[in-house]
């Protein structure tokens, strides 16, 4: 019986990775690697809220356009995300996604938007807080805004 060896080789770039089956040079196939897609917003979103959530604030702040990191200095920033951290005291640290969708403005400017609830306010009937972030259009992977709404009162 012939002994066969599995061979991987991934090349530096990235882009071609080589498999085979080593009983003769023949038998190996070259295969495209997967492609590396950008995060969605909803992934930028949640990275961006569970950076601030674990005091991340260089992570977190990267994470800005940079019309809002001009807008909204990296002391600023810090300072603007201290009612997340306070919430996050009551109700934890878990969020799960709520809604996302597209805000029509009164200057007729689509906002594309992502909303989470911490997981523990959604158990009651309704959730209390939305913590949301907005988006400069739809193809944007860095944020804009990002604010905490106040649904029940």
């Amino acid at each position: 019986m012939k002994a066969f060896r599995f061979r991987l080789k991934h090349f530096l770039t990235g882009s071609l990775v080589t498999l085979g089956l080593l009983g003769s040079p023949a038998a190996a196939q070259t295969l495209a690697a997967p492609s590396a897609e950008p995060p969605s917003q909803v992934q930028v979103a949640r990275q961006f809220l569970l950076a601030v959530l674990a005091g991340n604030w260089d992570s977190a702040y990267a994470w800005l356009s940079p019309a809002a990191q001009a807008a909204l200095p990296a002391a600023a920033f810090r300072t603007a995300t201290l009612p997340l951290l306070a919430h996050t005291r009551q109700y934890g640290p878990a969020i799960d996604l709520y809604k996302l969708g597209f805000r029509l403005r009164d200057d007729e400017v689509v906002q594309p938007f992502v909303a989470f609830t911490y997981r523990a306010d959604t158990l009651r009937p309704g959730p209390h807080l939305q913590l949301d972030i907005s988006f400069p259009d739809s193809t944007a992977r860095q944020i804009q805004e990002f604010r905490i709404i106040e649904l029940v009162k």
